[in-house]
């Protein structure tokens, strides 16, 4: 049996604080034709964040220049930020049969699946809104004033969830994480990018 694979562009998306992070790093650990995209983003890192590894930390003139140059896959601004996937970086993975993972906010996702279609899109949603509260809260990364911005924002991005493909909700991680491998694993064997060839 002769095997060949074009890789596929995976989108997840969810509000902040709904675990997809986490939902991405078991996806990396567990298939290693899996890619992550690094974004660039303006914003400063936070610690233990790693330039080229978590984000492309760049300067707004910098940003723009991109912008101007019809780089970006996507790009938004998100609580006050601004962030963008680079087209350059998502089709050379892509070329060179890796399956592609995106990590971004919704108005990010809902860009990517307008300008790619054949993208994977996958929603985390949270069980209810106090539990997204609570796990704000508990991170402690955000002080009470992003934390209601955060919120608010969480009600208009699960509105748009019949945009995406798939809603997994992420009530119990084990759970949400194989939900999420099983898409995966069923999007590999679409007619569209996997090719056998019977000897």
């Amino acid at each position: 049996m002769r095997e060949e694979r074009k890789g596929m562009l995976i989108v997840v998306s969810g509000a902040a604080g709904t675990g997809k992070g986490t939902i991405c790093h078991e996806l990396l650990t567990w298939d290693q034709t899996i890619r992550f995209s690094v974004s660039v983003t303006t914003r400063k890192p936070r610690p233990q964040e790693v330039e080229g590894v978590h984000y492309y930390f760049i300067t707004e003139e910098r940003y723009d220049e991109l912008l101007a140059q019809d780089a970006f896959v996507e790009h938004a601004t998100v609580h006050g930020h601004r962030y963008g996937t680079l087209k350059s970086e998502v089709d050379s993975l892509i070329e060179n049969g890796f399956n592609v993972l995106l990590d971004i906010d919704s108005q990010g996702a809902k860009e990517v699946i307008r300008q790619r279609p054949d993208c994977v899109s996958i929603f985390i949603l949270p069980p209810s809104y106090q539990a997204l509260r609570d796990r704000l809260e508990k991170r402690n990364t955000e002080d009470p004033d992003e934390i209601e911005r955060r919120m608010h924002n969480a009600y208009g991005e699960i509105a748009l969830k019949h945009l995406y493909q798939y809603n997994v909700v992420n009530d119990d991680l084990d759970t949400a994480v194989n939900a999420v491998r099983a898409i995966v694993t069923a999007e590999k064997q679409r007619t569209t990018r996997y090719f056998p060839v019977v000897e």
